[in-house]
């Protein structure tokens, strides 16, 4: 069956016309969503601006500018950001292209201008998958030159177009201005970012090592000097040459025996930026390199050796001399199946194995909040089993490029008191202290490096506040053997929702019945020759019954409706005298529990903490069915009145009493036919 991007190139070419991606048009709102921009954007074709380039070309040039092209597999790495400030994609894209084979990932190489009608394809990791994105060469310009991203003498546009995609992608090229280089090197790789500062004082070489002998990109980079040179368009530079806030890669470490019999510990650097063999025009210009005196302190015999294991791009430097200068590791952990793509990674002695969960918060369901809140333990909970000690990278990622939440996840230890599938209530958080924390933040990523002992571990990840609304992605690699499972609560009755009234209650007379008896002769005067009442004659009674405050709001037909059906057992949708108290004393019930939940201001209860509510109550419910009750009864500030709250009592205690009614094997599974099935559904 022919892709979209197949169908879509045989169309164009049947017609004989250039694609025009309806999904995002060359209009001002794709580039700029929010903000207005002081000039306005022209889109123009690669074709057009290759023209607009040949013309702007002086007749005494001595060399007329290269043919644009999708790809040139010798053309040096030469793209600079544009206006929006987006050089941490530069970077990324920098990491990516020195990186061949999971280049090809994410730019797939069968594609040219000649050939493309307009239409260009890019892979990018989204929402925990890889997904394919489609978008035409229409590029936004300013003055005839392009506004975003551009090659400075290559003229390949293949940056150019995955920017675009990646802007298509988070809704608009403004989107980019968020970003980050952790971002980018997740959405281009796929892999999970972990960014570490660099201490002189506690790094040493055998973690790099460490790093190298498993399945991650290490890079590292060095924040702003204050010897920097500073050009338009160009990376700033320390005096060494190494390029400011630029994602170096780390391709190995090695030992050099000097002639006075010293032992210096050296780091291969990749200058992601250059495909130039070691020579005179690297541009790191420190110690050992080409052109360092360093060099004469070792034999020829061993520059020879260090020289020949230099791919293109790559650099020594000493140990002492990388830890001064870079200030931030920035790791990309690759899972098994995307680093055997990669053939440097795939030889590697140890792999990450990778288990992925993907949830939402939603409000009144998931949304918790973090741990500060009292409704943390609605959020969800997946268990990590783990078989033995073994290193772990644990990552959230939220679903969303433009305003992101504050994210953040805890971990804590399996009580042995809890069942490995049932999720863990709210007394489990006020009495045990969690086994990691993350920091939270309002970016797409958090990440956790960890070591494991064997055993069971309940990772909750949340949002800062409740309330807030967001699918996201749960990733943990290991380097052993581990399991990774969603928790949940079994839906069930811990106690009796809808008492009825005992003989003796009424022979003692309570405080909550008498109080109900006053109502005799109001209800008489209702009832019929059988002194019973129907659902309208109950809202009467009601409507005159209860007090005028927020428990009025229970005087509703709909309730009503729901109060017959619920204990009418002669089919006649009629109630007693004794139905009704039965009714009203278990109401006054309900609403001491529900005024127990409203601390902000009474009669509204936040949709947080209706679960705990409903739990006092007597219901023990499932994430599924709290999402069904939260999509009837929330309102659009987020809370509920009682009188959402009763008629969700009402309404589950009637759904566990028809299920009862035919549980005859008491297994939990019943069949019902299809008349039995719209009765039980019409009385709810």
């Amino acid at each position: 069956m022919a892709t979209k991007y197949e169908r879509i190139l045989s169309d164009c070419r049947a017609k004989s016309i250039l694609w025009e991606d309806p999904d995002f048009p060359a209009v001002q709102s794709s580039v700029f969503y929010y903000q207005t921009p002081p000039f306005t954007f022209q889109w123009k074709r690669i074709a057009e601006l290759s023209t607009a380039q040949s013309q702007a070309q002086t007749p005494t040039s001595s060399s007329s500018p290269a043919a644009a092209v999708f790809l040139n597999e010798t053309a040096e790495f030469d793209v600079v950001p544009g206006k929006m400030g987006d050089r941490w994609l530069v970077s990324c894209l920098g990491v990516l292209c020195s990186l061949r084979n999971l280049f090809y990932r994410v730019v797939p190489a069968d594609q040219s201008l000649a050939k493309a009608q307009g239409v260009f394809r890019f892979r990018l990791w989204w929402c925990g998958e890889w997904v394919e994105v489609l978008v035409d060469d229409r590029l936004p310009t300013i003055n005839g030159r392009l506004a975003f991203m551009q090659p400075q003498a290559s003229n390949c546009f293949w940056a150019a177009l995955l920017e675009k995609a990646i802007a298509k992608l988070h809704g608009s090229y403004e989107a980019l201005k968020y970003g980050t280089r952790s971002d980018g090197l997740t959405d281009l790789l796929g892999g999970v970012v972990r960014c570490m500062p660099i201490d002189p004082d506690t790094l040493r070489p055998q973690t790099l090592k460490d790093q190298l002998a498993t399945t991650c990109i290490v890079t590292c980079l060095a924040v702003k000097g204050a010897a920097s040179v500073a050009k338009k368009n160009i990376a700033e530079r320390l005096s060494n040459g190494i390029m400011v806030t630029v994602n170096y890669r780390l391709s190995g470490l090695d030992k050099v025996e000097t002639l006075m019999g010293d032992s210096v510990q050296l780091v291969c650097v990749r200058d992601t930026f250059s495909s130039k063999p070691f020579s005179d025009k690297t541009h790191f210009t420190g110690d050992w390199s080409p052109l360092s005196k360093t060099w004469e302190r070792v034999s020829t015999a061993e520059r020879l050796r260090l020289v020949s294991q230099l791919a293109p791009g790559e650099f020594w430097m000493s140990f002492c001399d990388f830890v001064q200068v870079f200030t931030t590791l920035e790791v990309v952990y690759l899972d098994t199946d995307t680093a055997n793509d990669e053939e440097m990674l795939k030889n590697r002695p140890k792999h990450w194995k990778m288990k992925m969960y993907q949830g939402q918060w939603k409000r009144g369901v998931t949304a918790g909040g973090c741990r500060n809140h009292e409704s943390f333990h609605i959020n969800p909970q997946l268990l990590i089993s783990v078989q033995e000690r073994q290193e772990v990278v644990v990552a959230l990622n939220q679903h969303t490029a433009v305003e992101p939440k504050v994210i953040g996840f805890t971990m804590y230890t399996w009580d042995r008191d809890y069942g490995l599938t049932e999720c863990l209530q709210k007394d489990f958080f006020k009495n045990h202290v969690s086994f990691l924390n993350s920091d939270y933040g309002n970016t797409r990523h958090v990440s956790y490096h960890t070591q494991l002992e064997a055993g069971h571990y309940v990772l909750i990840p949340t949002t800062y506040e409740p309330a807030e609304e967001a699918h996201f992605t749960v990733r943990i690699l290991g380097t052993a053997i581990f399991r990774l499972s969603c928790l949940e609560t079994q839906t069930m009755i811990l106690l009796e929702p809808f008492p009825a009234l005992k003989s003796e209650d009424d022979r003692s007379g309570g405080t909550k019945v008498k109080s109900v008896c006053q109502y005799e002769p109001v209800y008489m005067q209702l009832a019929d020759e059988n002194k019973t009442i129907n659902c309208f004659e109950l809202h009467e009674l009601l409507e005159a019954c209860l007090p005028n405050d927020y428990i009025k709001g229970c005087a509703n037909i709909d309730i009503c409706r729901q109060v017959i059906a619920l204990q009418d057992k002669t089919g006649n949708g009629r109630i007693t005298f004794q139905q009704f108290k039965t009714f009203m004393v278990n109401l006054k019930s309900w609403q001491g529990v529900f005024k127990m939940y409203t601390k902000e201001k009474a009669g509204i209860l936040r949709a947080e903490r209706l679960r705990d509510a409903l739990c006092d109550i007597g219901f023990q419910l499932s994430t599924d069915i709290m999402n069904c009750l939260i999509q009837r009864y929330i309102r659009k500030d987020g809370t509920l009145r009682l009188s959402d709250f009763v008629s969700a009592v009402i309404h589950l205690t009637i759904a566990f009493n028809q299920f009862h009614l035919k549980n005859y094997s008491q297994v939990n599974v019943i069949e019902v036919h299809l008349h039995d099935w719209i009765k039980s559904i019409l009385s709810c």
